[in-house]
Order: structure tokens, then C-alpha cells, then sequence
């Protein structure tokens, strides 16, 4: 068939470029299909020095460090993509107009750029247990095989200690977990000193595994402590899903086709068609393939999946990992000299899991706060800019912040639904609905009191606990379920979408559940699964 390419990804982030390769190593003719955006050619390049280095000498450090003319401070309400800097600013490009989404319940982020969301993801990489994996609706033995594969690919560090069954859980293939710095290293001590009673209380600590390289990997440099891991992937180190299309670009049969926002298909008797709109001319346009295979996340996806059957009135479930934050003051720290070498990821995980049972498990993920700038802090204290730009410099050094997930299941009161909008480029957006329960809400309450307690105990000492919003947390899943049955928007177990003969869902649309911890390496680990799924359906 002329002009019928064998396979179609959509997307580039983490799920797509892991698809991609599995589908390239098999030998498929692969073209990948995704809007791409760029950084800014004009940005400042990020010199490869450490941040305070830097703060001391570089004179256009204010470029990539809060943008040009200030752009990249902010003095509103706390809110999503606190983590987000101006060098990194191209993720959130044109969401606003290709992808619209209306809620006054929920705020996502979603991302058109090369690489996806995983261009600024914070590369945290637990693998699910049994109840998690078997909760979500995937199957436990392949799943395990793929975390070891996906390893291999990306790079992992970790540490089997006493959190392992939460972290790692089995997993042989990683590197060691980089160095603490001196906060986390006071954390770590006091915890050990006190580990029998915060376990009875069912907090365990460990280290957070990561995307993250300690030693030289396949081209790439083992991480340098420079803490400049929110501006820049000078060294990379830290893996990031465009390094993998990069690579796949330099093979013969993988084309990345950038430009091109996907909005719906429509099989025929031989092939796919595949709509698409040119984001520089608008112009429409349609490709042909004999597998289409979308991975552009669970927003992305169900919105893909309802415009296809012209539909505006289904309401798609939705997962979404409940957050807080906690800015933390360790005492012994306040005022002492900033940190040379220090790490800009979580480097330390704390699970709460009173029942022992590795079930429905709350983790919050703890950083030291350096390189991130004053400015996201100041405006949370009830002062004048400059008493509180001095308060917050003197304990800058003793501050770690605490980021509290909690898991999610199924509701009527979390939905999505696609609605007609003459107002916009795609001629609709994405309406989303997301109320947590009484009984959710007291709960979590409850678990985020008893993380104030615990961190306590360790001498770190949570001030205020801050609600960015529900979709803050970038965790969504479950708006294409898995389902033995043939029903409409749900998968079967392979990830095929019911009622299509040719059309997979790679990333987490099919979850069932989610676990409060960081679902990514999960998602890799799925998409690998779901491409070898489509080269079996086609043997």
C-alpha cells in the first residue's frame, strides 16, 4: 500500500519514546508524530558550571535563572509547574490554543514539547508492587521484565535498604543512588536512630530511586552535584525521553515528523487514517498507517479517542494523584553556608503504610531547596518583599521541602468530557471534573497530619502544608480503562482500544488505579508491553 506507513507513534515523552524503540528494535518502520516545540533558540545557553559558581560569576545569569525581563517569576497563588524554569518555559507552549482543557475543579499540565512532560520530569522511578500493579490491571510478570528493561535503557540509581519493597522491589538492574547532601544525611541519621517507632507508626524511609546515572552509561556522564538539575541537562546524567528519540532519529527506520498535532482517526477496510493539523500553516492533513499506536498521555489520549467518534457527551473517568507540599525548617541548618555539592532531585522517600501491608500506600518525596531561587518562597510569607527576602535567606539553608501523594481510585465525581467549542483552533476542549470525597478528604488530612509528626521526630519541622490544586500533582491516568469486555474507551489487557482493529493506548490511560508514587517508570515499563503487543498482533 502506497504511502501506508507501518506504524505510528504519537507523542515523544516518556511512554512514546519507549514504545518507539521497542518497535524500532523489532525491525517496524516507525514514524513518530508530535508537535515538538522546542526551547527557545535565543535562551541563554546554561554554562556547565555548579549554581553557586554561577550566582558568584556568571553576569547574564538572570537569563536562566528568572528569564528574560522576569518572566519567569511569579507572584500569584501557589499553583502547578512550580518546578518549571525559564530554560524549560517551551513545555507549556501551545497547550492553551491545540489542547484547551476548561475546569473550575481541575489544573493539569500538559506538554506539546519534544520529550513531552518528561522534559522536566523529576526522574522518580518506583516500580508499583503486586496490590499496585495488579489494582491498575497489569500483569505482574511482564511488568517486572519490562522495569528491567526500561532500566537498562534509561539509566537507574537506587539503593536496596529498608524501603525497598516500596521502591525497587526487586529490581537487579541499577546503579548506586548519588551522594546525600548534608540535609538529607541528618534526616537519614535521626530516622535511623529512631527507626522502631516510626515504622510502628508505619513510616518507612528510604532512598528515592531515579533516572538518574552515578557512573558513566553508554555516552552519558555520571551526575556532577552541580544543582543545576532544574535549567539544564548539560551532562546527561539525568535521562530525558527526547535523548531516546535522538538516538532512534539516527536509525533508518524511525522518522520523527514534528509540527503536527493528531485530533482524531477513522480506520478503513485496509489502513488507518490519521487527521492532523500543521501548527505553523494550520493547514489539515491526513497520514495512513496499518498501527497507530498513541501515547500522548491520558488527557491527551481520551481526547483523541472521544473527537474520533465525533463524541461530546460520554463522560471518561479519571485519575489523579492527590498533592501537598510542606516547606520544612531544619534548625541545625538555619544559617550556615550554602551547600557546594548538592543534588537538585528527591533524594530521600518517606512511605506511610500504618497496616504493613503495601497497600493503598501515601509517599512524600523530600528536596533540599537551593537552586530553585527565593522568590517561589517569599511570596508565601505575610511581609514586605525585603524582610522576607532576608528572612528566607537566612534559612534557606536549613529549609527541605516535603511533597505528599496520595493514591486514587475511581469516582463519578472524577470525569472528563469532550465539548464542542467554536472558539477553539481543534473546535472543542477538553471539560474535566474533579471532586474528592468526604471521606478522601479526611483521610488524607489525617495522613498529612501524621507526616508533620513523623518528620518532627526527625528534627525537620513542616510550617505550613500548601494545596496547589487538584492536577497539580502532573499524575493522571484511567480515561481509557483496561476491561476484559468489549466496551467503548476501554482497553483489552493488550492495550488495543475496544472496537478498533489497529489503534493501542501506550501510556496510562488504561490504569485502573493509582498508586501515589510517581507512576513514569510504570508507564515506560507499560508502553514496552503494549508495543510488543503490537508486533505480536501483527505475526
Amino acid at each position: 500500500m502506497k504511502d501506508v506507513i507501518e506504524v505510528i507513534v504519537v507523542g515523544s515523552g516518556c511512554s512514546a519514546s519507549m514504545a518507539a524503540q521497542t518497535l524500532v528494535e523489532a525491525g517496524k518502520q516507525v514514524v513518530m508524530v508530535d508537535v515538538g516545540y522546542l526551547p527557545d533558540p535565543s535562551t541563554k545557553q546554561v554554562p556547565d558550571k555548579d549554581f553557586l559558581s554561577l550566582r558568584n560569576t556568571d553576569k547574564d545569569q538572570h537569563l536562566y535563572l528568572i528569564g528574560k525581563d522576569a518572566s519567569g517569576i511569579s507572584w500569584g497563588d501557589v499553583g502547578k509547574g512550580e518546578q518549571i524554569t525559564p530554560p524549560r518555559s517551551h513545555i507549556f507552549s501551545g497547550t492553551e490554543n491545540l489542547i484547551p482543557i476548561r475546569s473550575k475543579t481541575f489544573n493539569p499540565i500538559e506538554s506539546l514539547a519534544y520529550g513531552g512532560l518528561g522534559a522536566g520530569w523529576g526522574l522518580q522511578c518506583w516500580k508499583f508492587s503486586d496490590y499496585d500493579l495488579r489494582e491498575s490491571g497489569l500483569d505482574a510478570s511482564r511488568m517486572n521484565d519490562a522495569y528491567e528493561k526500561v532500566a537498562s535503557r534509561v539509566g537507574i540509581s537506587a539503593t536496596n535498604d529498608v524501603a525497598a519493597k516500596y521502591t525497587i522491589n526487586g529490581l537487579q538492574n541499577y546503579q548506586p543512588s548519588p551522594k546525600l547532601d548534608r540535609n538529607h544525611q541528618y534526616i537519614q541519621w535521626l530516622y535511623d536512630k529512631n527507626q522502631r517507632s516510626l515504622q510502628k507508626k508505619g513510616f518507612i524511609l528510604g532512598r528515592t530511586p531515579l533516572a538518574l546515572i552515578t557512573k558513566d552509561y553508554e555516552g552519558r556522564k555520571g551526575y556532577q552535584y552541580r544543582d543545576m538539575d532544574f535549567y539544564s541537562d548539560n551532562d546527561r546524567s539525568a535521562w530525558r525521553p527526547w535523548m531516546t528519540v535522538d538516538k532512534l532519529r539516527q536509525g533508518k527506520n524511525f522518522t520523527y515528523m514534528p509540527g503536527l498535532l493528531i485530533t482524531k482517526f477513522a480506520e478503513k477496510a485496509s489502513y488507518t487514517e490519521v487527521h492532523a493539523i500543521d501548527t505553523t500553516s494550520n493547514e489539515k492533513k491526513i497520514l495512513k498507517c496499518k498501527r497507530l499506536v498513541l501515547a500522548c498521555g491520558a488527557l491527551g489520549s481520551a481526547r483523541i479517542a472521544l473527537r474520533s467518534n465525533n463524541n461530546y457527551t460520554t463522560k471518561l473517568p479519571l485519575l489523579c494523584n492527590s498533592y501537598r507540599y510542606v516547606p520544612c525548617i531544619q534548625p541545625k541548618y538555619v544559617g550556615k553556608r550554602a551547600e557546594k555539592r548538592k543534588l537538585g532531585f528527591t533524594q530521600l522517600s518517606l512511605f506511610y503504610d500504618p497496616k504493613g501491608a503495601n497497600e493503598d500506600v501515601s509517599v512524600s518525596s523530600l528536596y533540599s531547596y537551593q537552586s530553585l531561587m527565593l522568590f517561589r518562597l517569599i511570596r508565601h510569607i505575610p511581609l514586605n518583599f525585603v524582610d522576607a527576602r532576608a528572612i528566607t535567606q537566612y534559612l534557606m539553608s536549613g529549609l527541605v521541602i516535603m511533597g505528599i501523594h496520595h493514591p486514587d481510585r475511581q469516582s463519578k465525581d472524577k470525569y472528563l468530557q469532550l465539548t464542542k467549542d467554536t472558539n477553539s483552533l481543534v473546535g472543542d476542549h477538553l471539560h474535566a471534573h474533579y471532586s474528592l470525597s468526604k471521606s478522601e478528604k479526611n483521610e488524607y488530612r489525617h495522613r498529612e497530619k501524621a507526616y508533620l509528626k513523623a518528620m518532627r521526630r526527625m528534627k525537620t519541622y513542616g510550617l505550613k502544608i500548601l494545596d496547589p490544586g487538584n492536577g497539580a500533582s502532573i499524575h493522571y491516568a484511567g480515561t481509557l480503562p483496561f476491561s476484559d469486555k468489549k466496551q467503548q474507551y476501554r482497553l483489552s489487557p493488550s492495550g488495543r482500544l475496544h472496537n478498533t482493529t489497529s489503534v493501542y493506548v501506550a501510556d496510562g490511560s488504561g490504569f485502573k488505579y493509582l498508586p501515589a508514587k510517581g507512576l513514569t517508570f510504570s508507564l515506560m515499563a507499560n508502553a514496552h508491553i503494549v508495543a510488543g503487543n503490537v508486533i505480536r498482533d501483527e505475526a
